[in-house]
């Protein structure tokens, strides 16, 4: 469910003259947006436009249906008019930001699940008479995967005292974006193949981190941002150069 979305669309609103509607919503950064998460079920639309904001019924506007790799909505949106906008002070950067917040903050979460869920199948599942979680390689891999989930927590974390501070939201993504996908990894290396069937709850975790990881600005994104900011993280990844930072709402 949009919960995230709802938040900050209801955050934004709260910032006008409008009256924050009952029901999931979704913010629109502009009349013309792709892979906008939950529009075709939202209840309402937050559209946000040079400096005004409208809610928008979603049946009054052209939406594209589409999906990310969890299976989630994420559709192109194509609004025809302004539709009873009204002055907004909040810019579509401050929304990006405090969505990459959002983000950081689930991915966190959700690698934490995968952790847990980790340590409890290698404690669960024998071989040779005995848990794989007592075999050395193993426990080398859930000691990496540890490490990468408490990397990504402290830094969401830290991100979570101070929300505007662009440099520490930016930071917490990055993290949580780049863990995610040694997470997926070595949680699925524990599973072996049960952890890549459609009834073991593994995968819903795992292909929620893979497509959380690219929203409210992926990895290259933010590295580059935070270059810009003049202080550069230890673990920020590297760029091909001419490779486009293309940010994913």
């Amino acid at each position: 469910m949009p919960l995230a979305e709802t938040i900050l669309a209801g955050r934004l609103l709260a910032a006008t003259v409008h009256t924050v509607p009952p029901g999931a919503l979704t913010v629109v950064p502009g009349r013309f947006a792709r892979r906008i998460p939950w529009a075709s079920e939202a209840y309402r639309l937050v559209v946000l436009h040079r400096g005004r904001a409208a809610i928008v019924d979603p049946q009054d506007v052209q939406i594209l249906p589409g999906t990310n790799v969890a299976g989630e909505p994420r559709d192109d949106v194509t609004v025809a008019s302004d539709q009873a906008a009204v002055e907004c002070p909040v810019s579509a950067e401050q929304v990006m930001l405090r969505g990459a917040l959002f983000r950081a903050v689930q991915m966190s979460g959700a690698m934490r699940r995968v952790l847990d869920r980790s340590v409890q199948y290698a404690g669960e599942r024998e071989q040779f008479g005995r848990p794989i979680g007592r075999f050395q390689a193993v426990q080398q891999q859930l000691a990496e995967l540890a490490a990468e989930v408490t990397v990504a927590d402290v830094a969401v974390k830290a991100a979570l005292r101070v929300p505007d501070d662009e440099f520490a939201v930016g930071a917490a993504k990055l993290n949580a974006s780049r863990a995610a996908g040694a997470v997926a990894d070595l949680a699925h290396q524990v599973h072996g193949a049960i952890g890549v069937t459609s009834e073991h709850p593994l995968g819903a975790l795992t292909k929620r981190l893979w497509a959380w990881r690219e929203e409210f600005g992926g990895e290259v994104y933010w590295a580059r941002r935070l270059g810009e900011l003049g202080r550069m993280p230890w673990n920020a990844v590297s760029r091909t150069e001419g490779e486009p930072a293309t940010v994913t709402w």
